[in-house]
């Protein structure tokens, strides 16, 4: 595999997580889960190109059979961020059925070709494998579709390429060769329980704790997905809700943008300062006026924390088949953010004589994107021994 090209994407609510495999070398990207249109007679041409971060400023085209309207221009991730008409996801979105999934994926694949291959203005990036999520709730009636929709041809065009010449763009075309869809929560199992390298057993504890039930609660965005392992396998009977941070993070941003006249660009801002920690929770609506929002965080992630819990409770009461679950495990980003009032807030079902004793794994926030990619190695390990076996065949016929 070390000639090979595999990408995987967790298409998150807040954020998109890839990682990519070229050559035996990895990348990694984390980009927001932001669109806005871009209109040139709003542009603002930089003094110096120099002073100018692709990353920061992404404005792209999409030709692809996999979108509707293939004429608009974008901005995506961190440069759309800062637009004013800025696109945020709405609650409960179908990932499958709407435009900016591919925008942003597509626009994501293509930003690291360029980085890939930083000499060429003409580029062809052939992808062996593209493994990306779905949440439970939308796996088993999208995946065939969403893999249909992502295999072939897809052009990118990047407008206003600091560095080029005029007219300043610069075309990517994405070859897709297959796609793996995975469910978000057991992607996370796959990421927990296997190396990367050998892509073998490397928690053999987990596998043991799977025979009486191991939950995983994968809290994203938008939605929590729960999956129940039993025996090693997932347990059909489980699935996700829809339920999630961004809710939290928008009380916060409605509270601050009244009480603290400070407007945050976005919920992706919002959340770099609370990775940052509590010492980082202010914020300078006026120059040399410092405002501490903590008074709004906290409440809220507390409240998030109750609920998170109270899915867990629901989830291991819906299925006997792992009912008496050995490991709580849990997984995401929104999940890594709350952990402390997660921990306070089980004390209560302690209390209550209904325990739920959370496991915090390492990476927690980034286990379904390391899932994502062991699935895009097996699948191609996969398709390589059946070319093997029908080559035997034929040869032997």
């Amino acid at each position: 595999m070390s000639n090979q090209h595999f990408l995987a994407v967790d298409i998150g609510n807040s954020w998109y997580k890839a990682l990519a495999f070229d050559q035996s070398v990895e990348h990694e990207y984390q980009m927001p889960n932001a669109l806005s249109l871009f209109d040139e007679e709003y542009f603002e041409k930089p003094y110096d190109d120099d002073d100018v971060v692709l990353e920061e400023n992404l404005i792209v085209e999409i030709k692809s059979q996999a979108i509707v309207d293939k004429r608009e221009i974008y901005y995506i991730g961190k440069g759309a961020a800062r637009q004013r008409d800025v696109s945020l996801t709405a609650f409960n979105n179908q990932k499958v059925d709407e435009d900016r999934t591919y925008v942003l994926l597509f626009g994501l694949a293509a930003y690291h070709a360029v980085l890939l291959y930083p000499e060429e203005t003409d580029i062809h990036y052939h992808i062996d494998q593209l493994a990306i999520s779905l949440p439970t709730t939308q796996y088993k009636e999208k995946k065939d579709s969403f893999k249909k929709r992502l295999i072939g041809t897809h052009t990118v065009i990047f407008h206003k390429v600091p560095g080029f010449p005029e007219p300043k763009e610069l075309v990517v075309k994405l070859h897709v060769q297959d796609v793996i869809v995975g469910a978000e929560g057991a992607c996370a199992y796959l990421g927990l329980t296997r190396d990367q390298e050998t892509l073998g057993i490397k928690d053999d504890k987990l596998i043991l704790d799977s025979v009486k039930g191991v939950i995983i609660g994968d809290l994203g965005g938008d939605s929590v997905d729960f999956v129940g392992i039993k025996n090693n396998k997932p347990v059909a009977s489980v699935e996700g809700a829809p339920f999630g941070i961004n809710q939290f993070l928008d009380h916060i941003i409605q509270k601050v943008s009244k009480n603290e006249l400070y407007k945050f660009d976005s919920r992706s801002e919002l959340e770099e300062k609370l990775k940052a920690g509590q010492s980082e929770w202010y914020v300078e609506p006026f120059a040399g006026v410092r405002k501490d929002i903590s008074k709004y965080i906290i409440p809220q992630l507390k409240s998030m924390a109750i609920k998170y819990l109270e899915h867990f409770d629901r989830v291991r009461n819906s299925s006997n088949e792992i009912k008496g679950a050995a490991r709580y495990v849990a997984v995401g980003g929104a999940a890594k953010l709350a952990k402390r009032q997660i921990q306070e807030a089980a004390v209560r079902w302690d209390e209550r004589g209904r325990p739920i004793h959370l496991y915090f794994p390492e990476d927690m926030e980034k286990l379904n994107v390391l899932g994502l990619m062991i699935l895009a190695k097996i699948n191609q390990l996969k398709k390589e021994q059946e070319v093997n076996t029908n080559d035997y065949v034929s040869v032997q016929g």
